[in-house]
């Protein structure tokens, strides 16, 4: 049985990788164990861990769901200076999607539901009814 899952990404500088993650995810680290190291709960169960070392090639991308892609991409463009990046859809698909790259080159990416109505289901459901 799966209760609990980790995704880590690996930075060459971990402070700036730091500055950089938490401007990201809007939050300190949850979990900061020893130096080079920071970890946080995404959602219940879920963490990404940022490790100082040498970025794994090929690998991602870790996509997240938000309420506003496009207005998550202007905050990233305007603080984290991400070179601007494509939203796609397609019709079949429920979901509008992007990805972009840390300065390390880690792959990283948003989602959002198309239909509010199941946006909001969703985050219900894993998050109970916190907005």
């Amino acid at each position: 049985m799966i209760f609990e899952m980790t995704y880590q990404v690996r930075v060459t500088d971990f402070e700036e990788g730091l500055r950089w993650y938490k401007n990201l995810l809007n939050k300190e680290p949850d979990f900061t164990p020893h130096s080079g190291f920071a970890e946080w709960e995404l959602i219940p169960g879920a963490w990404l861990q940022v490790a100082e070392g040498k970025p794994a090639e090929g690998c991602g991308p870790l996509r997240l769901g938000v309420r506003s892609l496009e207005g998550e991409r202007s905050r990233l463009v305007r603080e984290l200076d991400v070179e601007l990046f494509e939203i796609y859809e397609r019709e079949e698909v429920p979901v509008k999607w992007a990805t972009f790259s840390d300065p390390w080159g880690n792959e990283i990416g948003f989602f959002e539901y198309i239909d509010e109505r199941e946006m909001h289901k969703r985050i219900t459901a894993i998050l109970g009814s916190k907005k």
